[in-house]
């Protein structure tokens, strides 16, 4: 075989080899991959500072206007009805003083004219006996070293004219309070709720003719319960006057009306277990007032805010964040998860009011955290290492552009 046919047929071996060695050159010569230990992040949490704000609480109730005084009419005296009022109609309103109903009045005139008459005779009586009382002492004056006996100056006979004068005028002040009582007078300002008597009609001593009530002052009595009670105290509200808002629709209108808390009546219902408590609206059909307002009429059933005594400083927190078990997740200063019991003021569809069990600063973790545990490792956005990583890559970019 020649030489250059031997050379060709060996060459594609020594080029594999030459390749091989390269390669093997190649990988001994290559830095062997740098290590990275894998770091586990902990838990990413939004927390955010709590504060105590002053709170003032309202309580919402509702119930049904009623007179602070209502009187059923009734007469003192017996007659036959001569006159009856033009506003002793149901819903007619009168004032203090005014005369509702008068009933006949000639028989009462009569004893009121023998009345006087007795009482002339009486004091007549008396006169003639004190000048009785004169002549007979005068007589025993005229006996020497005699002491004269009662019997003798006439002081029975004078002190049973005495007896008589003050008799007659008694029953002429009867006859002038019966003369007086035939006309039934208002005790007070006030609307007629029902009349029972009209003209010609004979009413007997104590019959009832009519029912009034008083519309100086209207109440509405408020149902509330133990844990409305926490936020009026219904004591100081007697000195305070917690102010209240009642409100209605009528005709189709909102209407509001302002009143005063100003006692409860401070036994519990022992059907519900709620304790009433009373709230008063003066003038409340605007008789003495030129407003345009619309009335507040009894019978009328409101809603009513009544606003707390006190405001009381209190750390407010969207209702989500209270835990089933009442506690509270907060991120501590060494951003670990403590899991805190906090005490509840109050709580609303949207909102608990934590009284204690959470300090100014506290920062309460806003986001779900599964399966947390005192001491749980977390971290927060502001933060967060691969925030940080990112907000520093922008900075240098921005550098070495610039």
């Amino acid at each position: 075989m020649k030489p250059s046919t031997l050379i060709k047929s060996g060459l594609p071996f020594i080029l594999l080899g030459l390749a091989a060695v390269a390669a093997t050159v190649m990988v001994l010569s290559k830095k062997p991959p740098e290590k990275k230990e894998v770091e586990t992040l902990a838990f990413l949490v939004d927390a955010q500072p709590v504060f105590t704000e002053q709170v003032e609480f309202t309580v919402s109730s509702q119930g049904n206007v009623q007179p602070k005084h209502k009187t059923s009419i009734a007469t003192q005296v017996s007659g036959r009805v001569v006159a009856i009022a033009d506003n002793f109609v149901v819903g007619g309103f009168f004032s203090k003083g005014d005369v509702l109903l008068t009933l006949e009045q000639d028989d009462y005139q009569t004893d009121l004219s023998l009345a006087e008459a007795e009482l002339a005779q009486a004091e007549a009586a008396l006169q003639e006996e004190i000048a009785r009382g004169k002549v007979a002492a005068e007589e025993w004056r005229s006996v020497n070293g005699v002491i004269p006996p009662e019997l003798g100056l006439r002081k029975p006979q004078l002190a049973k004219e005495q007896a008589n004068v003050k008799a007659a005028k008694a029953k002429l002040a009867r006859a002038q309070r019966n003369l007086s009582r035939t006309q039934v007078v208002a005790p007070y300002d006030g609307i007629v709720i029902e009349r029972n008597a009209d003209l010609g009609q004979f009413v007997g001593t104590g019959a009832l003719v009519g029912e009034v009530y008083a519309t100086e002052v209207a109440e509405v009595r408020l149902p509330l319960t133990d844990a409305d009670l926490a936020f009026i105290d219904l004591e100081a509200g007697i000195t305070h006057k917690n102010p209240v808002t009642l409100n209605a629709t009528l005709g189709g209108k909102f209407q509001q009306w302002q009143g005063t808390l100003v006692r409860s009546e401070g036994v519990l219902d022992t059907s519900n277990r709620l304790i009433y408590a009373v709230v008063e609206v003066n003038d409340p059909y605007l008789r003495n007032s030129d407003t345009h307002a619309a009335p507040l009429r009894f019978g009328q059933f409101v809603q009513a805010v009544i606003s707390g005594t006190d405001a009381r400083s209190l750390i407010v927190i969207p209702r989500n964040l209270l835990r089933l078990d009442g506690t509270v997740l907060v991120a501590d200063d060494n951003n670990e998860l403590q899991i805190k019991r906090v005490e509840i003021a109050r709580s609303s569809p949207e909102s608990v009011y934590i009284a204690a069990g959470l300090t100014n600063g506290d920062r309460v973790v806003r986001s779900a955290v599964p399966n947390p545990y005192n001491g749980m490792p977390v971290r927060l956005p502001e933060k967060d290492p691969i925030e940080q990583d990112v907000l520093e890559q922008d900075v240098t970019l921005e550098t070495s552009g610039e």
